[in-house]
Order: structure tokens, then C-alpha cells, then sequence
């Protein structure tokens, strides 16, 4: 048996950070933040340097003002939390599995029931250059025999949850919204009677709110995410019917409307960000204080590259830049108890909450699933109707081994780029479909993001700490709004 003297130790995988005056180490192995003491500190950054004994770093810590006991404890913690690791006593932990069990619960399914849309967006993934949906001699309309049917296995398929859901889609969703009104009249029957729970929300472009949907929505407490870039200008720049027209001046008397009746719902608006549409901080303004939207989410286009909408290094640039500004805004407004609508900081946030060591960048294939509007399966919304991509069919179930197939080839450990990078916990290689559409692969780790992923994790780190330091009560308020019901 080797002695504790002779054991060398080495600085185990972290990230280290500043936030409020405080050290802070962000520890890979288990997606968990400590803060940390001058002693630990100066430790660790020693042990960066060279490995040392187990009496060595006694000593060193005892030179720091530790007692001797006291030393020999925080040597134990360090070693428990994998800050300090050692080949002898904290062996590498053994691979986890590349898929998760074939009975894995369903949590949500995204009902895209319908795949036509009365605009003609220039960026879209699903219609445009870009896209991997085949939906050519398929329904365009799902029919109420395929969403009670989508119901039904959704029920079946989530044993021993007590709260499911499901998020409507499309195409443009609401061009089908009788079928969306007799499937929340299904689901909550089916619920009821299973004593169990269901929420629901959609994604629409707003052109189709009428007071009738606005008014079934908030009765229903359906949330609701607009898709939309921003003010007139940049909502028109794109985002336009299928005669080239924008379509701002159509949806803003609507939204109002909307944002009118949303009680106790979140409204949240997703903006994409495409060449020429990075000016972050002026969208934000617009949706969230002119609009009222409770949410403002942003994201770079997806897309092969080869666009001329797509962003490049500067368009980048900028746009992380504006991120930035938003950020300590939201951290301005944490400090001080009050939610922000910044959901590209809550997001991370509330994931370093729940302390997310993600084996797969999303739960696309696990707990979540698409439906095409015949019924086929697909890993989310953003593969329906892609044949290569389908996973089985509502009325015969999923097909295991392509599950398998997909959620291997998409584990994080199954990414070689991923195994050195410390944001890999939350990320974990990045958006399936992002990556099949610029690599061809939905398992290649999304590489043209890397470098940005990790500026953004270290930021909201640096918030996380800061608001843990000096006012951790917000994020305990934050962690109660984000814990199931």
C-alpha cells in the first residue's frame, strides 16, 4: 500500500475565475463552482506549476496560516471535489454510458403540426438553402388522429413523471390552430384522468394572432415564444411574407395585444442574428422595454457557412461584445433582487444552479422528441421530416438501435475536440442540428463556436460568483422558479 507522504498530487481539471474580490474554481469532472480561500488558492496555482507530496502541501498550507489539522481537512476536500487529483488515490472515473437506458422516460414532445408557413424567411433552416427536411408527398397538415396518437404515447412513453409537456411548432404554428385547441382539450382530459400534470407553449411568427388565440392562450396559460429580430428595420430585413414584404407593421399591433393578456405567463421573443442584424443592445431595448416581452433570447443563424447571411469573425465579435454589455446589466439587476430579461445569461445561470454536467448538448432523442405531422419521430423539432433523422413513428414507437446510434455519436465523450475543453459540461459539443448542417455529422462538436462558447461560460461564471458572494438569495429565488412543478 502506498503511503500518503509518497502520493504526488497534480492540479485536477478546472477552470479558475475572480468574481466580487473572491477565488472561485469551476471543476470539469463535476459541473460544480467553489469558492476558494488565499490558502487553496495559492495552493492550487502551485500544484499548476509542479507536482507535490501530500506533506509538501501540508506545509505549504500550514506556511499559509492553516493549522496543521486544518490542512490535512481542506487536502481531503480538495481531493473529494477532484480539485487535486493523484493516479494513486483519485484514479480517472470510468467512462459513463454513451446512451441512456432504452426505458428512459419522455418529458416533452415538440408537435410540429404543421410544416407550412405563410413566410418566406431568407435564413430559415427548415426552407432554406440550407435545409435537411424532405417533406415532399407528406401531409402538410398533421390530422387529429396523429396528435391524440402523439398524446397518447407521449402518456405512455413518460411513466413516473408526474408533469409532462408539449410545445407546439411548426412551419408557422398557428396556420393550424384548431388542431392546437382540440389537443389541449385532449391532453388535459388524459392527464386528469392519469392524475398527472401537462404545460404547454408554442413558437410563432405572430402574424396569425387574432383575439380569439390571444384569448384561448391566456385562458389556457400557454406560454408563448415569438420568433422576431428586432425592430422595424431588422424584423424587415429578413424576415419577410412570401411577395418580399416585411412584416413588422403586421405583427406589432398583435403583439401588443398579446403582451397585454399574458398574466401570469413568460412571453419570451427569440431573435436570430444574422449578417447585418447584430446590433444586440437596440434589439433588446426594443422587444423587452417597447414591446414588453419578459424574455429577450438571442442566437447566431444556423447555417452551412456558406450563406450570405451568415455572421463572420467581426459579425461575431460585435455581437459577443453587446453580450457583454447585456451581461453586466443582469448582474446590475441581480445584485439589486430584480430580474433582468436577458435569457442567454438566465439560462446559464440557473444551469450552474442545477450544477449541468451534460453527457449530450441537449435532451434531443432522451427526454425530448419531435413529431412530424404524419407521426414520425425525430431527435426535436429542427430534424422533422428529415428521412435520414427519423427515430421511429407515434403508432409503433421509437426505433431503438437509430436512438442509440444518434445519442452515441452525440455523447460528449465521443467528441475527441471536447476532452480538453473545461466548458465542455455545459455545452458539450453544441447543437445537434447546427452541427450536421455545417459538418454533416450531428455527433461533430460545433468547432466554429468553441472559442466563443468559452468566453461566454467564463462571463457567466464570473456573474454566478458575483451574485453568490453578494447576493445569494436571488439565486435561490431564481433555482426555486426553475425546479419542476
Amino acid at each position: 500500500m502506498t503511503s500518503m507522504a509518497a502520493v504526488k498530487y497534480r492540479r485536477g481539471e478546472l477552470h479558475e475565475f475572480q468574481a466580487a474580490g473572491q477565488a472561485f474554481i469551476y471543476l470539469v469532472s463535476a459541473g460544480a463552482i467553489f469558492a476558494l480561500d488565499d490558502a487553496a488558492t495559492a495552493v492550487l496555482r502551485r500544484l499548476g506549476r509542479q507536482e507535490m507530496s501530500h506533506d509538501e502541501l501540508v506545509d505549504a498550507l500550514v506556511g499559509h496560516g492553516h493549522a496543521r489539522a486544518d490542512a490535512e481537512e481542506l487536502i481531503g476536500e480538495l481531493r473529494y471535489v477532484r480539485g487535486i487529483v493523484s493516479d494513486v488515490v483519485t484514479p480517472a472515473p470510468a467512462v459513463g454510458p454513451t446512451s441512456p437506458p432504452a426505458d428512459f422516460p419522455l418529458q416533452a414532445l415538440v408537435l410540429n403540426i404543421t410544416n407550412q408557413c405563410n413566410l418566406a424567411c431568407t435564413y430559415c433552416y427548415e426552407f432554406g438553402a440550407d435545409k435537411i427536411a424532405t417533406p415532399e408527398g407528406k401531409p402538410k397538415y398533421m390530422t387529429l388522429d396523429t396528435a391524440t396518437a402523439s398524446v397518447d404515447f407521449l402518456l405512455a412513453q413518460s411513466a413516473g413523471r408526474e408533469a409532462v409537456h408539449i410545445t407546439f411548432f411548426g412551419g408557422e404554428t398557428l396556420m393550424n390552430f384548431k388542431l392546437l385547441r382540440q389537443v389541449v382539450e385532449y391532453a388535459r382530459e388524459q392527464v386528469a384522468m392519469q392524475g398527472r400534470a401537462i404545460g404547454f407553449s408554442l413558437t410563432t411568427n405572430a402574424t396569425l394572432l387574432t383575439d380569439e388565440i390571444i384569448e384561448f392562450l391566456a385562458d389556457n396559460d400557454i406560454g408563448v415564444t415569438v420568433s422576431m429580430d428586432g425592430p422595424p428595420d431588422l424584423q424587415d430585413l429578413r424576415r419577410v411574407d412570401k411577395r418580399g414584404r416585411g412584416t413588422y407593421r403586421i405583427i406589432e399591433p398583435k403583439l401588443r395585444k398579446l403582451l397585454a393578456r399574458k398574466r401570469n405567463r413568460l412571453v419570451t421573443a427569440r431573435v436570430t442574428l444574422t449578417e447585418g442584424v447584430t446590433d444586440v443592445i437596440r434589439i433588446y431595448r426594443h422587444l423587452k422595454d417597447d414591446l414588453g416581452f419578459d424574455e429577450v433570447g438571442f442566437a447566431p443563424v444556423t447555417n452551412s457557412g456558406a450563406q450570405a447571411y451568415a455572421l463572420d469573425d467581426r459579425g461575431m465579435t460585435d455581437v459577443v461584445a453587446e453580450f457583454h454589455k447585456l451581461a453586466d446589466e443582469w448582474l446590475e439587476y441581480a445584485l439589486r433582487g430584480e430580474r433582468h430579461g436577458f435569457s442567454n445569461v438566465s439560462e446559464t445561470i440557473g444551469e450552474l444552479i442545477q450544477g449541468a454536467n451534460k453527457s449530450h448538448p441537449c435532451g434531443a432523442g432522451i427526454g425530448l422528441l419531435g413529431v412530424s405531422p404524419s407521426g414520425d419521430l425525430s431527435p426535436c423539432h429542427r430534424f422533422t421530416d428529415a428521412d435520414t433523422h427519423t427515430l421511429g413513428h407515434v403508432s409503433s414507437g421509437v426505433d431503438t438501435a437509430k436512438r442509440e446510434d444518434f445519442l452515441a455519436r452525440g455523447h460528449v465523450s465521443a467528441k475527441y475536440e471536447c476532452q480538453t475543453c473545461w466548458a465542455r459540461p455545459l455545452c458539450a459539443g453544441g447543437c445537434h442540428h447546427e452541427a450536421f448542417v455545417r459538418y454533416g455529422d450531428t455527433g461533430h462538436a460545433n468547432l466554429h463556436y468553441c472559442d466563443w462558447i468559452r468566453q461566454w461560460t467564463d462571463t457567466c461564471l464570473r456573474i454566478y460568483g458575483a451574485v453568490s458572494a453578494q447576493n445569494p438569495q436571488f439565486l435561490e429565488r431564481l433555482a426555486a422558479r426553475k425546479a419542476p412543478q
